[in-house]
């Protein structure tokens, strides 16, 4: 683990629950002359929010997931942001015990698809604005009250059961969280480092592992086949599986191309050993020709003939004076 890095990622489970404490640490904020940490939590004064900045990052294939839960058990107020039925962020806001819940939902989807995406959420009273990603900010509007009154806590992953929530709220907490969460920011405090540090404001239970699935793929050639895959996604595909198959058809490829270069240069070496014997031929062939040539021109020029009829003249006249 890298405590001074500035971002940390953990894998959780649907049995991962972290819970972060915002109340003390909000107090503790706007007050670091008074030691409230020797207090009991309930002499704290209430947390009222008319505003919230969040932001993390997140990879998953689950939907709908819930990604981060704040709440204030004692009004029954919440936010929520999660992944929607149809793959889409959505924030729920209730900032009324008797109002209604008020559900933005972005327009950009395909969320849920394993890959690595990022979420903003900023809020000023009534107008609050989505931004997923690098697409354009959305901006919405609240039409109930804008406080948010006695918040408590912050949740990540599965979130226990309570009165407050609502059936299809309860419902969705209790299946927990499974996949990767990086860089979670609520206003001032980082709740996830404060987790996997191990700090005294965060409660953890269940299986939470630091983990590099936050990181951005490398940049290169060949960033599509090197994006992280889910450790605990669901299916028959292990973990490595995708990186596997790229290296296995980059390799069939790289040898496809190894055999075809052998085999024009197999092909080019025939070629020129095929040219050169039939040369090599051609030449013994000429000379051949050459030699068969050469008695064929004695019996057009009778040299020898022409000497044995020089002897016969000149012997017959010793045989005419004898």
């Amino acid at each position: 683990m890298c405590p001074t890095c500035p971002e940390l990622s953990a894998s959780f489970t649907s049995g991962t629950a972290v819970r972060y404490a915002l109340r003390e640490d909000q107090d503790q904020d706007q007050d670091q002359g008074r030691n409230q940490s020797s207090l009991p939590s309930s002499t704290y004064p209430d947390l009222t929010l008319r505003g919230e900045e969040v932001s993390l990052s997140f990879r998953t294939s689950q939907r709908p997931a819930l990604l981060l839960y704040v709440s204030s058990s004692l009004h029954k107020e919440y936010l929520a942001l999660l992944i929607s039925e149809d793959d889409k962020v959505e924030v729920r806001y209730k900032l009324h015990s008797g109002g209604d819940v008020e559900v933005l939902r972005s327009g950009v989807a395909h969320l849920a698809d394993g890959q690595l995406h990022t979420a903003s959420i900023k809020r000023r009273a009534d107008t609050v604005s989505i931004q997923v990603d690098q697409h354009a900010r959305e901006d919405f509007n609240l039409t109930s009250d804008v406080e948010f009154n006695a918040v408590e806590s912050l949740a990540l992953g599965r979130v226990q059961v309570s009165p407050a929530l609502d059936p299809e709220m309860a419902e969705l907490a209790s299946k927990g969280f499974t996949g990767c969460l990086s860089a979670v920011h609520f206003n001032s405090v980082s709740p996830l480092k404060a987790a996997l540090l191990q700090a005294d404001t965060v409660s953890v239970s269940g299986p939470l592992a630091w983990s590099s699935c936050g990181a951005p793929p490398p940049a290169g050639p060949y960033t599509a086949h090197t994006t992280h895959s889910l450790s605990d996604s669901s299916g028959s595909t292990s973990p490595g599986q995708p990186l596997v198959n790229a290296i296995r058809s980059e390799s069939a490829l790289i040898g496809g191309l190894i055999a075809l270069v052998i085999f024009a240069c197999l092909s080019a070496l025939a070629v020129a050993l095929r040219l050169l014997r039939h040369r090599r031929d051609s030449s013994q062939d000429l000379k051949g020709g050459q030699s068969r040539e050469e008695p064929t021109q004695d019996q057009d020029f009778p040299f020898n003939g022409q000497a044995d009829s020089e002897n016969v003249s000149l012997e017959s006249p010793k045989e005419f004076f004898i």
